[in-house]
């Protein structure tokens, strides 16, 4: 089922990139910029709106949540690719908003399908689980630019289609495999998770070696099926240490009844000990406290009464108290501003790469380079943040401010055209926006628990699709058709109605990018505030107390991050 779901998440996240080489789209529809920025917008509140795919999952099986990922990822993603090769008539913009809308809604239907059933059948390591397979989707991107060349060359219309048909069909080879079982943790289970996870950061370093060398020499498509080919074994390497793990627990399942030994299984009791003591029972609410304690006098009133009351730092927060706290405020604010910078640059990469003069063959070069650094931001910063915070104390929240402040480098490259910079540009907005999605999660649910942390993770991902909303289509999008517009003007031509605007130059995104990066850098500064608010709560918290806290904070913040 692990090796399964690895393959499953390594395609999932295939809707990040229709657009992200849309010069085809604009070409193919005559779209205006702002029209193209539209769609993007629409791709992403289909990847990040969750909420269906989950109330499914809760009442159906697993297989039913991967069926209608798949159909929805084939039926949005295939349309799209009829309009675009003029084998279906020029649909209306309303009609391709709901087209990638549907297509990109598939990555929650395949998240809640395998991610989350694969995290609940090893709750033990759910931390370990859910980097491991979040990190094969944002790698993804890179896997299929690989398999992209090996069947389809240069064709990269073709993009699309392999997105349709591809991460509709392995959920269809795995749909019994994917289910929720009883299982019992193993003594190595940490240690192959671990083993799963350098294969990834080997997958993602041959990755990194083939852009480099691609970028150095042409390929054939016989070169790009012999690298396809290595992937495809770095691929399914998982799958010999899950079948060595399942021939050890077999052997140890049949010592078991044979009553020899039990070595294998992690809940034996440790020698020495008759009788394992029982779990901390979980106290009462309002037992042992003050009268007058503030907390326990909330909780006895309704959602509504105490919605605006004021709350301890890292205590169980109901869904009101969060949002209509200083923390969130905070958080919404930060995300609007910093990563909605982040998905703009990410959403426009190929687009400014056709602006500032780079071949249109490069664009899956940025989409390969943006899948492989996401996932070594997400990996880096959790471990670091992680480290940072248990020996020297070293907030998330501050963390979070020095990504949004690395980000806006990037930001500037793009503003001022640096030759050859976009590529430099790529690693850092890349590597910035999975340090921040991780960290942003984390901070989540450091603050306020983990009772109602998945819910509350969609109003993150809200907070990201108003900032890439505001920036994206009202800013970039506009000043790139203004700047279109005046170069058409200066040559003397005007624009025919669905004729496409083309701009080219290092104007296009200037102005866009000069703001993109004040708009972060404000970003930077508001999450400052909440660096000292965490700062104070962390000097006013009991020591002895923060000391027994922060050990289980390291299993359970890492645990529900994704």
């Amino acid at each position: 089922m692990v090796s399964a779901s690895l393959l499953i998440m390594s395609v999932a996240g295939a809707t990040y990139t229709v657009l992200l080489n849309s010069s085809h789209v604009k070409s193919s529809l005559g779209y205006d910029q702002t029209t193209l920025t539209l769609l993007s917008f629409f791709k992403d509140v289909g990847s990040n709106v969750g909420l269906l795919s989950g109330l499914i999952h809760k009442v159906t099986r697993p297989w039913v949540v991967l069926l209608i990922g798949a159909a929805m990822n084939f039926s949005g993603n295939f349309m799209i690719w009829l309009a675009v090769t003029g084998k279906l008539a020029k649909p209306s913009v309303w009609q391709m908003c709901l087209y990638i809308c549907v297509g990109a809604t598939s990555h929650s239907f395949f998240n809640n399908g395998a991610l989350v059933t694969c995290v609940e059948n090893f709750p033990e390591g759910r931390g370990i689980v859910l980097d491991l397979l979040k990190g094969f989707v944002e790698i993804g991107s890179a896997i299929l630019t690989q398999l992209y060349h090996a069947i389809y060359g240069d064709n990269s219309k073709s993009l699309i289609l392999l997105i349709a048909w591809l991460p509709a069909a392995l959920p269809f080879i795995f749909l019994w495999t994917i289910r929720n079982m009883k299982t019992v943790p193993q003594t190595n289970e940490v240690m192959v998770f671990y083993n799963l996870r350098y294969i990834s950061v080997d997958l993602a370093g041959f990755l990194m070696f083939r852009i480099i060398v691609q970028n150095r020499t042409s390929f054939s498509r016989i070169e790009y099926g012999a690298s396809f080919g290595v992937v495809l074994v770095l691929l399914f390497t998982p799958l010999l240490f899950v079948m060595q793990e399942q021939l050890k627990a077999w052997k140890a399942n049949k010592q078991v009844l044979d009553g020899s030994s039990s070595q294998y299984v992690n809940s034996q009791v440790p020698e020495g000990i008759e009788n394992p003591p029982p779990p901390a029972a979980v106290e009462p609410e309002g037992s042992n406290r003050p009268a007058g304690d503030l907390k326990s006098s909330k909780k006895t009133d309704s959602c509504r009464n105490n919605a605006f009351l004021p709350q301890d730092q890292g205590e169980d927060y109901t869904i009101l108290q969060a949002l209509f706290s200083i923390h969130m405020i905070i958080l919404f604010v930060a995300t609007t501003c910093g990563v909605g910078g982040t998905l703009t640059a990410i959403d426009n990469l190929g687009q400014i790469g056709l602006a500032l003069g780079y071949p249109a063959s490069t664009a899956t070069t940025f989409i390969s380079l943006m899948s492989i650094w996401k996932y070594l931001g997400r990996v880096v910063s959790g471990f670091t943040s992680e480290t940072f915070l248990s020996k020297y104390k070293f907030p998330r929240p501050l963390m979070f401010s020095l990504m949004l402040l690395l980000s806006c480098f990037g930001h500037l490259l793009i503003a001022f055209g640096v030759p050859n910079s976009l590529y430099v540009a790529s690693v850092i907005i890349g590597f910035s926006f999975g340090a921040q999605w991780q960290l942003l999660f984390a901070i989540i649910s450091e603050i306020f628990d983990l009772k109602y942390h998945f819910t509350l993770y969609y109003f993150g991902a809200l907070a990201s699709l108003v900032g890439m909303y505001i920036l994206n289509v009202k800013v970039a999008g506009r000043l790139y058709d203004q700047e279109a517009l005046k170069q058409m003007e200066a040559k003397g031509l005007k624009r025919l109605n669905g004729e496409e605007l083309t701009c080219t130059g290092v104007e296009c995104y200037k102005k866009a990018f000069i703001v993109i990066t004040a708009a972060t850098l404000f970003g930077c500064v508001v999450s400052l505030v909440l660096v000292l608010i965490h700062r104070k709560f962390r000097e006013q918290a009991d020591p002895a107390a923060a000391e027994a806290g922060q050990a289980l904070q390291v299993q359970t913040v890492t645990g529900q991050m994704g």
